[in-house]
């Protein structure tokens, strides 16, 4: 089973793909998390990568594919993965296309999760990350027990350059104007479902899962 998932930063998206992960027993394959990785390790990518990332701005599609090619040849993909947070463009979608052509696979479903501009600020501009180990908290929904301190290895908790209002309004623009020929792509595929990200966790989780159900009976 390969799967996307489409949202703006901070839609859920990366949560509703952890809990697939668990249910499917599938790897959850986050652009995100390995283009982070690689400005933390200070890699040649890393750096071209985070001038980006801290400005708003997306990643440009040779680089994210290049990630992407390389990571859906690990052994752990065979058997299906979740997309999360790629493709953004639609030239990513077209070079994704190609590439699961040679892997001999295909899209069964996009799950595209919607959520407003003003929710997302409250969500991200909220958000502390810990520069030792990566661990996220949020100051109203998940707050460490002591301010400022990772509950789990007592590293500095900070606010990232792209957790900023500033910024994640300008990554909420220039998503809604990358995403909008995306979703026509898929829709006309006819693989595409669209979720409000406004809810409960499971709420969500259950009616994607529904619907993943749909799909596979067909």
């Amino acid at each position: 089973m390969q799967l996307i998932m489409l949202g703006p930063p901070g839609a859920g998206k990366g949560t509703q793909a952890k809990l697939l992960s668990d249910r499917y027993n599938i790897p959850q394959v986050s652009t995100g998390d390995i283009l982070r990785k690689a400005v933390a390790e200070g890699t040649k990518l890393g750096l071209e990568a985070k001038s980006h990332m801290d400005s708003g701005g997306l990643v440009p599609d040779r680089l994210v594919i290049d990630i992407i090619k390389d990571r859906l040849g690990h052994s752990d993909c065979a058997g299906g993965f979740i997309l999360d947070g790629f493709p953004r463009t639609r030239a990513q979608a077209e070079g994704l296309h190609e590439q699961l052509k040679v892997l001999g696979k295909d899209i069964n479903l996009v799950i595209d999760i919607s959520v407003e501009l003003d929710d997302l600020v409250t969500r991200l501009a909220g958000r502390r990350s810990c520069k030792e180990c990566g661990e996220v908290y949020h100051l109203t929904y998940s707050a460490p027990s002591k301010d400022g301190v990772c509950d789990k290895c007592g590293g500095e908790l900070y606010l990232r350059d792209d957790d900023r209002e500033e910024t994640i309004k300008r990554r909420f623009a220039v998503y809604k104007e990358q995403s909008a020929q995306l979703k026509g792509y898929y829709q006309a595929l006819g693989a595409f479902f669209q979720i409000s990200g406004n809810g409960a966790i499971d709420d969500i989780f259950e009616a994607i899962v529904k619907e993943i159900e749909l799909i596979s009976d067909n």
